[in-house]
């Protein structure tokens, strides 16, 4: 499973997202998409949103912190 977290320092549900997967035992790649402009506009290319967190799990896109459609993609 490949899992992708675009997130910003400063936010709130992008923390709780991390959290979430890390007490799943579910590895992720996180880009910082206040620092990192290239992840910015992957993440804006593949969701439509500029608001994050925006998470890709195996090409499925999450946005927002939505535990149940985690949920759903990763079990």
């Amino acid at each position: 499973m490949e899992v992708k977290v675009y997130s910003t320092p400063t936010c709130p549900y992008c923390t709780m997202a991390k959290k979430y997967l890390d007490s799943k035992n579910v590895p992720y790649e996180e880009f910082d998409v206040s620092k990192d402009r290239d992840a910015a506009m992957q993440m804006i290319q593949k969701s439509g949103q500029r608001g994050v967190p925006v998470l890709e799990i195996d090409g499925s896109i999450v946005v927002g912190f939505d535990k149940e459609k985690i949920d759903s993609l990763i079990e």
